[in-house]
């Protein structure tokens, strides 16, 4: 540094200084002349061509060198560090902190940043001009967390208590409350004053007295004084308080709006408390507020005059750094939601539903009911937001219980220990109805297949994480509900089927493990981790997505070197069949474009070939999922087709391993030459019932599907006793 100095023809050494009993050194002092040219002459902040300073070299390369101004009369100006008021200003050189600044910091560029700081000062250009605004006061290692629900619990009748947590920089952390565990908290009247607002400048000092406090706001164009007053009064009793009564302490909270000087806008606030020695009856007393009379203290409002004011000047204050709880909306500004989000159900309090419920609690997005049967089991633990002591309570309890935890009651959550299926519980159904937006979590096909019949629902979105942890799927419906979560089911299995990705999409899990006594206790081996990672996909990908009223389907793909690829589907409409006494017949117009793709590449000829899809007995429904063109040992003329079997067992095959065993054969569908109907011939009707006889050997339905050059037909057939 010394070295740095002689070479800087700004900045001249006057003297190098230690401590005489520090052994070994701990710091060496640099006193140093600073000449800097960039400064104006009679500059209206104070700043001076020559300062002295004092530059300080710790011999401890972890501790930042510093330089203190060491003219008494230095002004007070942005961008200080906070020390003693009593002793020099120490510049605030860099914008980033110290252990970033360590990396690429030299002795000559400290040196230069001095100059810099000195030069964009005097000419008030250091502040940014998009910069926020400084607060008025600086740090103090005492914080005061305010409730979320402050106005709340001041209006509530109950006396307000402060706790303290003593952290291990000697700083104090603490809190308002209504109530603390037994022996915790102090009685303290909180006082809440709101100033005018004043302009943003210079860093200020904080004061030791009430005095110095009124002085410093004054000097910024505000009255704290009277609003002081006005508070202590307010909601004060007719009857009076005796000392008995007296909160132990007084905390005023003062609310001070700052505007920026260019455009005299205020553009923020900045908060201040401080504890006043005393005990609020005296305090009260001193400000003129209160007088006391027979060993009772009254309000002095109405009194000719106003009460006696005396020695308020010299009550002592212990200033403390405000710190707010969340609410709902400052997690939301956080986490960079723009919006409040829906009136939400999560159906399922599984592992990936109780990991999106606390990851869209924290960030302040939706209002959530959860709705779930089950309880916790010890190997829930392995991938839930449960903790042990919570065995054998619903998954709804526990994830109720993390919200509270969480928030304090800043965020809403209504648990419903329900089967969603049974539609017994009034609480599910209502929630179901009066939502926005349901979000199924369930990892089970019952629910998202039955909520595509109710009439009414909600709009919904169904995730899940396939078995081998590697994928994350989301199914949006459209706001209309035109492409519901079945339809979209449909789809996503084509797509499996015709796309490479889907080859190993859906293969095996990891192994199973059995979590009970009973056959059916399997659970997965999946990591919590894989969860997570998908969890976090979903919670971020579902608030973009719902913002628009179209249908959505996106696939996740996790490669083993952490890359993920986002694979999105062109979604189609639904198109249903109905059939007098037969299954609900459903496909989509995607599936009725290719069936009409594949009618027009075999004109004039006729074609056909097999359909996969899969039957839903709970629904009354058969989904067709793809239509497989005619293989290659077919016959076709214009007026007649005989389909082949070359490749069937293997296609039919490839798309039940595809789909983990969802997707297979349904039936036959055939073309029409131009000019007949989509209507079965004498032909058809016999091969439809060779079809239902062959079915009829493991109990299912046959559907044929005729593809005219207008229409497209559906028949059904099966065998009944």
């Amino acid at each position: 540094m010394i070295s740095a100095i002689n070479a800087n023809r700004d900045i001249t050494l006057i003297d190098v200084l230690r401590i005489p009993t520090e052994e070994p050194v701990g710091c060496v002092y640099l006193l140093v002349d600073v000449e800097c040219h960039g400064v104006p002459a009679r500059n209206k902040y104070g700043l001076l061509f020559r300062e002295r300073m004092l530059i300080v070299v710790p011999q401890d390369d972890s501790i930042a060198t510093a330089a203190w101004a060491m003219r008494k009369d230095f002004p007070r100006l942005a961008h200080q560090n906070s020390v003693s008021a009593l002793g020099p200003a120490q510049l605030c050189l860099y914008y980033e902190p110290a252990n970033v600044v360590a990396r690429t910091w030299t002795a000559p560029s400290f040196l230069a940043r001095i100059l810099w700081w000195l030069e964009k000062n005097a000419k008030g250009e250091l502040h940014l001009a998009d910069q926020p605004l400084d607060t008025l006061f600086f740090e103090s290692k005492h914080e005061l967390v305010i409730p979320w629900d402050i106005a709340d619990l001041a209006s509530s009748g109950k006396p307000l208590l402060v706790s303290g947590y003593r952290r291990a920089d000697n700083g104090t952390t603490m809190r308002i409350a209504n109530h603390f565990e037994s022996g915790q908290g102090v009685e303290t009247k909180l006082v809440k004053v709101d100033l005018a607002p004043i302009e943003s400048g210079a860093v200020e000092w904080d004061p030791h007295t009430l005095g110095e406090l009124n002085d410093l706001i004054a000097r910024r164009g505000a009255s704290l004084l009277e609003p002081l007053r006005a508070a202590m009064q307010h909601d004060f009793p007719g009857s009076g308080l005796t000392q008995k009564d007296e909160p132990a302490s007084v905390l005023v909270l003062i609310s001070i709006p700052l505007r920026r000087a260019s455009t005299g806008v205020v553009e923020a606030s900045s908060y201040r408390a401080f504890f006043l020695h005393g005990g609020a009856l005296k305090v009260g007393v001193a400000l003129g507020a209160l007088f006391e009379q027979a060993g009772r203290f009254y309000s002095s409002i109405g009194i000719l005059g106003g009460g006696h004011s005396d020695g308020w000047e010299d009550i002592a204050l212990d200033p403390v750094t405000v710190l707010w709880e969340n609410s709902a909306e400052r997690a939301r500004a956080q986490s960079g939601h723009l919006e409040p989000g829906p009136k939400g159900v999560v159906i399922g309090a599984g592992s990936l539903g109780s990991a999106l419920v606390e990851l869209w609690i924290r960030s302040g997005w939706g209002s959530w009911t959860v709705i779930d049967k089950d309880h916790i089991r010890p190997h829930n633990l392995t991938r839930h937001s449960a903790i042990n002591l919570q065995i054998g309570q619903p998954k709804v309890l526990a994830v109720s219980r993390l919200v509270e935890a969480i928030t304090r009651g800043a965020a809403a959550l209504t648990a419903v220990e329900a089967d969603v299926m049974s539609g017994a519980n009034p609480d599910a159904a209502r929630a179901l109805v009066t939502s926005d937006l349901v979000v199924d979590a369930t990892a089970d096909l019952s629910y998202p297949r039955a909520s595509s019949a109710s009439e009414g629902r909600a709009r919904h979105v169904s995730v899940f994480v396939t078995p081998n942890g590697r994928s994350g799927v989301m199914m949006l419906e459209d706001l209309a509900k035109t492409t519901c979560l079945r339809t979209i089911e449909a789809q996503y299995y084509r797509a499996v089927i015709h796309s490479d990705w889907g080859k190993t999409h859906l293969d095996g899990h990891r192994g199973l493990f059995w979590s009970g006594a009973s056959c059916r206790d399997l659970s997965v081996v999946l990591p919590y981790s894989s969860v997570m990672i998908h969890a976090c996909q979903f919670a971020e990908s579902i608030p973009i997505h719902i913002r628009s009223d179209a249908a959505a389907a996106v696939i996740w793909q996790r490669g083993f070197d952490g890359s993920t690829d986002a694979i999105s589907l062109l979604l189609f409409k639904r198109r249903v069949h109905k059939t007098d006494g037969g299954l609900d017949v459903y496909m989509d117009e995607g599936l009725h474009e290719r069936l009409r793709e594949l009618r027009r590449q075999a004109i004039p000829s006729e074609t056909g070939g097999i359909l996969l899809g899969y039957h839903d007995f709970t629904q009354n429904l058969l989904v067709i999922v793809d239509a497989v063109q005619a293989p290659q040992d077919s016959r076709s003329t214009p007026t007649s087709f005989e389909r082949g079997t070359a490749g069937l067992r293997e296609v039919v095959e490839e798309a039940r391993n595809r789909t983990a065993g969802i997707v297979g054969y349904v039936g036959e569908w055939h073309s029409h030459p131009d000019g007949c109907p989509a209507a079965p011939s004498r032909d058809d009707l016999i091969q439809l019932a060779q079809l239902a006889v062959g079915m009829n050997e493991e109990g299912l339905p046959v559907v044929q599907v005729i593809v005219g050059s207008d229409e497209i037909g559906v028949v059904q057939a099966e065998v009944r006793p």
